[in-house]
């Protein structure tokens, strides 16, 4: 009974109508993250080329 109760509940999902913050927030940190170590590498790089020239 309870699985034909799921079954019912997920058929009625109406598409866009979903609450995505949670993934739009997960998503700014991932980009967030992905930028400032990116930056944090090349800084690091142009440290050592600099050091060693």
């Amino acid at each position: 009974m309870a699985k034909k109760k799921e079954q019912d509940q997920e058929s009625e999902h109406v598409p866009g109508q979903m609450d995505i913050s949670d993934h739009e927030r997960t998503f700014e940190g991932f980009i967030r993250f992905t930028v400032w170590g990116a930056a944090i590498s090349i800084g690091i790089l142009i440290f050592l080329a600099l050091v060693n020239s």
